[in-house]
């Protein structure tokens, strides 16, 4: 995951998850043990369109569906996968073999926020180590059910399970038809994105 995208992840955290549409850029800067320029040049395009409001002290978020939308249409999925096998078992079954320190992420981690899901799948997607599950989980040559991706050191902050501006973003860039059977479902996460 790019650095900019972690100042995305971590305002619509607050907006999402903590209710919270003030912030300031030094404390993005520290929290996300990210540059100050960095922050800035993440929040540029957001000003630019509407969706933050930079005062002289604060930040304001005006509107979280464009920062979420804005950072869906930037994600690259594909580049954090780290590992990919094929595991013969249920998602249930696969979900349950995680390692310790795993970020649940897409449908998994939709399940477990939800507790039910719009449609089945079949693919586990997770936040972690990728030696770790390697172990667990051997390479195997088949269409692939399983995908490690980087786990960045804020995720920590979220617990197992990834936090919904996430959820909605990685969805968003899934291609398995039932990905959009999932958005549906999460509609305006509960009123915040409007």
């Amino acid at each position: 995951m790019k650095k900019i995208e972690l100042v995305y992840m971590e305002i619509l955290f607050q907006c999402i998850e903590k209710k919270n549409r003030r912030l300031t850029q030094s404390w993005l800067s520290k929290v996300l043990e990210i540059s100050l320029s960095t922050v800035s040049h993440g929040l540029k395009p957001l000003k630019n369109m509407g969706a933050i409001e930079v005062k002289k002290r604060s930040l304001v978020v005006i509107d979280p569906k464009k920062v979420l939308y804005y950072w869906a249409s930037q994600r690259n999925i594909e580049k954090d996968i780290l590992y990919c096998t094929r595991v013969d078992a249920s998602v249930r079954q696969i979900e349950s073999q995680m390692p310790a320190g795993v970020v649940f992420g897409a449908y998994s981690a939709f399940k477990l926020k939800r507790k039910t899901v719009p449609a089945d799948y079949s693919e586990v997607y997770v936040y972690g180590s990728q030696e770790e599950i390697q172990e667990r989980f051997p390479a195997v040559e088949k269409t692939p059910n399983l995908f490690v991706l980087k786990k960045e050191k804020i995720m920590e902050r979220y617990g197992a399970v990834a936090p919904w501006g996430l959820v909605f973003v990685d969805l968003w860039n899934l291609r398995e038809w039932y990905a959009k059977e999932f958005l549906t479902d999460l509609g305006d996460l509960n009123g915040i994105l409007e």
